[in-house]
């Protein structure tokens, strides 16, 4: 739409352009040829008063010699034969004997194509009642002087209307088209899954009713998911009152292979509906949480708040940075909270006593980032640690904390990394994606990238405190 607009516009003002541009250049050519005829004729009439009173060639040529056009050599003066003197010709005549008979005759000026240019016959009758004709030669040049510079002027005003034009209606789509780009990318979001995309109401009046819509429908497909969840969830639990009644049942038939398999059947059946009911609730605390988010900011600085005070009796050094500005993620503010709690238990408990850390908080187009920070002994294999969220780490650990960091991170699509920090010891990054990202996108990139740095760094020494904080489980 952008390019058919710059293209609309384009053709409109080349044509408005070249509408009047075109009448310009041809008056303006028409105006430098009546000038330069108008100049000729005054040269000519310089010469009528001297004929009027003698056609003696000496006094005639010092006339013609008096004026510019003569002293160019370009005024010729027929003078016709009387009873005491044939007919002279002074100056150098250039205009055919039938043009110069004819104006005699007729007794008017007119013109007359010749050899570089043209030749103005101007009449002029004499004392004997003859009548003589002063020819003034008009070479080419004079005829287009200043056409040349004006049609340049003409054809630079016109190019500079056209290319402005064409600025001005790339703007104009671009600020058309950019909303209807957002409402797009919002629509292949919401496709994906993303019920927490939204749309700022902007633009054209018709796209801002459009983007208003598009919010709309999301949060009512939001509601209604969420409304058939709970209401799988209800379903399911209406169940138990019969799985009861059936469990009774199986437990009045005594001892036997079958009681046996109707009580074990029962027990999986059982097993079933709750697990039903739990991925219900699941999905609709999920949906809620990426609806609604939370303030990534104000949870830094209400958990830094709490956890300062065991900070300043241990003397460890507290630094928050990148929280003074809102930074809203799509992550239920409970769950944020316990994650941050997690990464700063861990820093109390696998540190020393006095050891600085630090959190930060960089929001970012895509994504905000959570940076925890310390000064510890850091970590020997960073893809170790990780695994432990997996329940593989060593002996007293459950790998519990990074597990409910990674699930926090990957509820977004975002992802959790471990390295060195600026402090010298641990840094941990949480990525909080605002928005759905694919595997092979460019941000998955990045952070694999950034993962791959962080796993390649060597870690500070000394490695035993590194591997006894590793041996350590996390919260």
């Amino acid at each position: 739409m952008r390019w058919a607009l710059v293209k609309v516009v384009l053709a409109v003002t080349v044509m408005v352009v070249l509408a009047f541009a075109v009448p310009l250049g041809l008056v303006v050519r028409e105006m430098a040829r009546d000038r330069a005829l108008t100049n000729a004729e005054r040269q000519a009439a310089a010469i009528g008063p001297a004929l009027a009173i003698t056609t003696d060639r000496a006094q005639l040529e010092r006339a013609v010699a008096s004026t510019q056009a003569g002293a160019d050599g370009r005024i010729a003066v027929h003078v016709p034969a009387d009873g005491t003197r044939p007919g002279a010709v002074i100056g150098h005549p250039r205009a055919p004997a039938a043009e110069l008979a004819a104006t005699t005759r007729l007794g008017r000026a007119s013109t007359a194509a010749v050899p570089g240019g043209f030749a103005l016959l101007q009449p002029t009758a004499v004392g004997s009642g003859a009548v003589a004709v002063v020819e003034v030669f008009v070479p080419d040049q004079d005829l287009a002087r200043g056409v040349t510079a004006a049609w340049l002027v003409l054809g630079g005003v016109g190019l500079g209307l056209v290319i402005g034009s064409v600025v001005v209606a790339d703007r104009l789509g671009t600020r058309l088209v950019r909303p209807a780009v957002r409402l797009a990318a919002a629509a292949r979001d919401l496709g994906r899954g993303d019920l927490g995309v939204r749309l700022r109401e902007d633009g054209p009046a018709e796209l801002r009713s459009a983007a208003a819509a598009f919010n709309a429908m999301a949060d009512q497909v939001s509601q209604l998911l969420a409304n058939e969840r709970e209401l799988a969830a209800d379903l399911s639990h209406r169940l138990r009152t019969p799985l009861t009644v059936l469990r009774l049942d199986a437990a009045s038939l005594g001892e036997g292979p079958a009681a046996g398999r109707i009580g074990a059947a029962v027990d999986q059946l059982e097993r079933e509906v709750d697990q039903i009911i739990r991925t219900a609730r699941a999905h609709t605390s999920a949906t809620a949480a990426a609806t609604a988010g939370c303030d990534a900011a104000e949870v830094v600085r209400e958990r830094m708040a709490f956890w300062s005070a065991l900070a300043e009796d241990q003397g460890r050094r507290a630094r928050t940075a990148g929280v003074d500005r809102p930074a809203r993620v799509p992550v239920a503010r409970a769950e944020l909270a316990a994650a941050l709690d997690a990464l700063l238990g861990n820093v109390f408990r696998h540190t020393p006593e006095g050891t600085a850390f630090s959190v930060d908080v960089h929001s970012g187009e895509d994504a905000v980032i959570l940076l925890v920070s310390d000064a510890g002994p850091g970590i020997a294999d960073p893809d170790a640690a990780l695994r432990r969220g997996h329940g593989d780490g060593g002996p007293g650990s459950t790998g519990l904390g990074l597990d409910i960091v990674r699930r926090v991170a990957e509820s977004t699509g975002g992802d959790v990394a471990l390295g060195p920090s600026v402090l010298g010891g641990t840094e941990v990054r949480l990525w909080l994606a605002l928005r759905p990202r694919s595997g092979g996108g460019r941000r998955g990139h990045r952070v694999a990238g950034r993962r791959r740095a962080a796993r390649s760094r060597p870690a500070p020494p000394p490695a035993d405190k590194a591997n006894l904080y590793l041996t350590r489980s996390l919260p």
